[in-house]
């Protein structure tokens, strides 16, 4: 897991380059080949170093994809279009996650570990074969130098950022073998020399990752407002499983069954909520969302050893309802209001601080779950989960009157390009 989300995290801010050197197809059918490589080596492993090998090259082809898809949506949808298709787009991002645990728990239980990856191979060959057949996106690309020392400081950075939090939030769980401390500093202190590198090489437009995206005002509220919200995701995604085993006792299986209606709903509320943004835009969805969001952080709050189940599917489903209205007007409206030749950059900088807010996220809610209980050694006890959700719950809190700086408008691209499919 560590593995892949190092490689992830190394990866995504490459490919605001990537886009603007090879055209669309080019990178899918690059992005789409690493993955069905990876996930043959993984089917075929004979040890756990050759699975390492191909999830890592798994995670080289999942990288490239969702800055691709978001810089595809803006090339090729019109403007009154947007929010529809990436509402569309996340039925897939809620509802594969929602369904994966229960679905791979029944694998693994009926046909063995190896399946999980043979049953997912024909299915990247189908997807390749079809870009290979119909996919062409038309976009300007240019020669632009690839500086090796960015490369690498990026590498350090985010790779030393997501490995260290993540190490982090394990060590705080009992486990772990190296310090986090150290990967966390690194990551750091290359962060700062990343960024300052990058701001003398934006310049002269040979950036690796070009950060003036973050100088547009909605771009950089909508972006802080994903982050804030990614880490309440995934900090309750992790402290749910770990509070429903640990304090009440139940089976993976049937902890997999009660996080299914939450992932359901928002991959339900998608198209809806992408249709509405169409219509209204950001402005009257998103304050009303980050309110749900809080509402259901704070009655999480309320949960103890002998809280009923049906009560906790009620307050998940209420979170991703309050998560559903933000992400994908932000998303949208976000990269919407860039300029087009930004757009790819803009779409690099919003999925690589996904993974950042993600690990950053699982490393501080486990590791206040952690020091909050009772018995750390013992497992996770209701008043450490507690302690989680009341700090999942202040940071949302904080972030609620920033939602009222997003745009009153629907986003327009002043750059939009002209493509087809």
């Amino acid at each position: 897991m560590s593995g892949f989300l190092v490689t992830m995290a190394v990866v995504i801010p490459i490919t605001g380059f990537l886009l603007q050197r090879f055209p669309p197809r080019r990178i899918y059918l690059a992005s789409m080949t690493l993955f069905s490589a990876g996930t043959l080596v993984s089917a075929l492993a004979p040890g756990f170093a050759v699975l390492m090998a191909g999830r890592v090259v798994q995670a080289a082809g999942t990288a490239v994809m969702v800055p691709l898809l978001m810089t595809s949506v803006i090339r090729l949808v019109p403007v009154e279009r947007r929010g529809a298709t990436m509402g569309t787009i996340t039925v897939v991002i809620a509802v594969a996650p929602a369904v994966g645990p229960t679905l791979s728990g029944v694998i693994l239980t009926t046909l063995g570990w190896r399946w999980m990856f043979w049953i997912v191979l024909p299915i990247a060959l189908l997807a390749l074969a079809t870009g290979a057949a119909r996919l062409h996106v038309d976009a300007d690309t240019r020669r632009v130098p690839l500086d090796a020392t960015s490369v690498v400081l990026s590498v350090l950075a985010f790779g030393g950022l997501v490995f260290g939090l993540s190490s982090l939030g394990t060590a705080a769980h009992g486990g772990g073998s190296v310090p986090p401390w150290l990967p966390t500093a690194i990551g750091a202190v290359a962060m700062v020399v990343f960024v300052a590198r990058q701001l003398r090489l934006q310049t002269a437009g040979h950036a690796l990752l070009d950060l003036r995206p973050l100088g547009h005002r909605s771009f950089a509220v909508s972006v802080l407002l994903v982050v804030l919200s990614m880490m309440s995701l995934f900090g309750v995604l992790i402290l749910l499983p770990l509070y429903m085993q640990d304090v009440l006792g139940l089976d993976a299986f049937t902890t997999g069954l009660a996080v299914l209606p939450g992932g359901l709903t928002m991959g339900l509320l998608g198209p809806v909520v992408g249709r509405l943004y169409d219509k209204v835009g950001a402005r009257p969805l998103v304050p009303p969302g980050a309110v749900i969001l809080c509402v259901a952080l704070w009655a999480f709050t309320t949960l103890g050893a002998s809280s009923p189940l049906w009560a906790l599917i009620a307050m998940h489903v209420v979170l991703v309802i309050g998560i559903s209205l933000m992400l994908t007007p932000l998303v949208t409206d976000a990269l919407g209001q860039l300029p087009g030749e930004l757009v790819s950059h803009g779409s690099a900088i919003v999925s690589t601080l996904q993974q950042v807010a993600g690990a950053a996220g699982t490393a501080l809610f486990v590791t206040v779950m952690t020091l909050a209980s009772a018995d750390p050694a013992a497992g996770t006890d209701a008043t450490g989960a507690r302690a989680s959700f009341l700090c999942a719950a202040i940071i949302a809190t904080v972030a609620l009157p920033i939602t009222l700086l997003v745009g009153r408008r629907r986003a327009e691209n002043p750059a939009s390009e002209a493509a087809s499919v």
